[in-house]
């Protein structure tokens, strides 16, 4: 497994992968690695190690999370 510690491209996808899978989202194509950049990437990665260490979520919390994200997406 690749050092998550290093803000990579290919670790990002790593990290966004890892959240859609798993929040179990049922629309992951609107978020897309491509749609963040490196400056969140220490954001990211305290998201994912805390979705990773979550057995369930509840309905707050993935609005919480997804909100997040939403947030962290680059602008367009």
């Amino acid at each position: 497994m690749a050092d998550l510690n290093q803000p990579t491209a290919e670790n990002l996808a790593v990290l966004i992968e890892g959240i859609k899978a798993r929040l179990n989202m049922a629309n992951t194509a609107v978020m897309r690695p491509e749609d963040f950049d490196l400056t969140h990437y220490d954001d990211l990665l305290y998201l994912y190690n805390m979705v990773q260490k979550k057995t369930a979520f509840g309905i707050n919390e993935m609005t919480a999370i997804v909100e997040e994200l939403g947030a962290m997406r680059k602008k367009k």
